[in-house]
């Protein structure tokens, strides 16, 4: 993971947040938000750690009405411990509540809700079985993680979905450690693999994934395999060269200004072919041919005379 690039300026689209949201996440994101809506599932969204927005913003444009979407980080807090103390400061310095609204905002009117703290606090503040999906990238930190996970089973509805960034990250060794032991010990059953991230449920997975891989088969942008781990049948995708899913544009959105209209001699000048250099042939003609001619008239000049 590297550090985003931070700005102090409103965002115009989405792809000008900071943050780490691929474009096969928010394909994911997205199409498993509207699957729920269109099976008619209600509930709750929630996001454990939100950077600067990205993932959010995306999350709050599928909220439906009477839904509450809440998300939690330690924006300029202090951690619970040391370790996630360290841990905050080195990836997370720039991190302000203030930039994380303002971003939001640029594409909502309403805040969600915020809770400023770590991510244990979320259990005491959001109700059992009342999201329907929830997405954890708070600490990378094995114990957090698990604790994440543990409230997010308690939170989310059994047909409810969990998704968990960097389970597979060289530098987050403590996530995959908590994600797989859900998976083997905590009755987390996985629907799908990003290249990021982890989309699972505690509810039967099969449905989801027909209907996943129903879809990704039609699309030519998507590596895909099927594989078989300790019981469960595991839907890996990769990205090639996919591109975003179309989002609304920022409130603060500007039209790029248009290239300048070429000047009229350049564009006539420039819709002229060049014309061709003469031939080696065609410049001895040119030398030699006036020669000659003069000689020829000045020997029919002498006859007539």
């Amino acid at each position: 993971m590297t550090h985003a690039q931070v700005t102090d300026k409103h965002p115009g689209e989405l792809a000008d947040v900071p943050g780490w949201f691929p474009a096969l996440d928010q394909t994911l994101f997205t199409w498993f938000l509207e699957q729920q809506t269109k099976a008619g599932i209600k509930g709750d969204l929630l996001e454990l750690g939100v950077y600067m927005g990205k993932s959010a913003i995306l999350l709050g444009h599928h909220l439906e009405d009477g839904e509450r979407f809440t998300v939690c980080d330690l924006f300029e807090g202090d951690a619970p411990d040391d370790a996630n103390q360290a841990e905050s400061a080195q990836s997370y310095a720039s991190l302000t509540q203030q930039a994380f609204e303002r971003n939001y905002l640029s594409f909502h009117d309403v805040l969600p809700t915020v809770i400023t703290g770590p991510s244990s606090l979320v259990d005491e503040k959001v109700s059992p079985d009342s999201c329907r999906f929830i997405h954890i990238d708070a600490s990378h930190l094995y114990e957090h993680v698990y604790g994440d996970i543990g409230a997010a089973h308690d939170i989310l509805l059994p047909e409810g979905v969990v998704v968990l960034d960097d389970f597979r990250s060289e530098h987050t060794p403590g996530v995959s450690v908590a994600a797989w032991e859900a998976v083997l010990n905590r009755g987390l059953r996985p629907i799908c693999l990003s290249t990021q991230k982890m989309y699972a449920t505690w509810g039967d997975p099969e449905p989801l994934q027909e209907e996943l891989l129903a879809m990704l088969r039609l699309r030519t942008d998507v590596g895909l395999s099927v594989q078989e781990a300790a019981g469960h049948r595991l839907i890996r995708t990769r990205s090639r060269g996919m591109k975003p899913p179309p989002f609304p544009l920022s409130r603060h959105y500007e039209e790029p200004a248009p290239a300048p209209a070429p000047a009229p001699e350049a564009a006539s000048s420039a819709a002229r072919p060049a014309r061709p250099a003469p031939s080696a042939a065609r410049r001895l003609a040119k030398d030699l041919l006036p020669p000659l001619v003069t000689r020829a008239v000045r020997r029919a000049r002498a006859k007539r005379s």
